[in-house]
């Protein structure tokens, strides 16, 4: 079963707005685009991550912050097709709010409760590093 399905959008989007943007009602071919096009973005954001553990993971074991953020981010991508009674500039917000607590997240900022990976794999370096700097300073004498 995947991560998020096109019913479970329903809390964004109501069903009468997902069919008038998929202009066929049998089909949500659009939707699951749109939905795996957002999983694949997060999981850009979540490489310190588990991401395979995070997003194989379905029902009450998912994290519920980060399935809100990943449906915004859906019904962002999803909405460029049409916006039939969607209020986009409160949808851009909803986006850019969740990439906002992505970015947050692989900065270290904010730790949520998702899983690392176990092990490194065995032949390849772990490549990782942060690093920075004290702000410059102007010293006049």
């Amino acid at each position: 079963m995947p991560y998020l399905t096109a019913s479970e959008i329903s809390s964004h989007l109501y069903g009468e707005v997902v069919k008038e943007i998929e202009r066929d009602p049998t089909t949500t071919a659009q939707l699951d685009f749109a939905i795996d096009a957002a999983i694949e973005e997060a999981r850009g954001y979540l490489t310190a991550y588990d991401t395979t553990a995070i997003f194989n993971a379905t029902g009450a074991n998912r994290n519920p912050i980060l399935l809100l953020y990943v449906k915004d981010i859906a019904v962002w991508h999803y909405i460029q097709l049409s916006n039939p009674g969607v209020e986009m500039e409160l949808r851009l917000k909803r986006y850019e709010r969740a990439t906002e607590w992505l970015s947050e997240v692989q900065r270290g900022k904010n730790n949520p409760n998702l899983p690392y990976p176990t092990v490194a794999p065995p032949n390849e370096p772990n490549n990782y590093i942060k690093w920075g700097s004290n702000i410059k300073r102007n010293n006049n004498f």
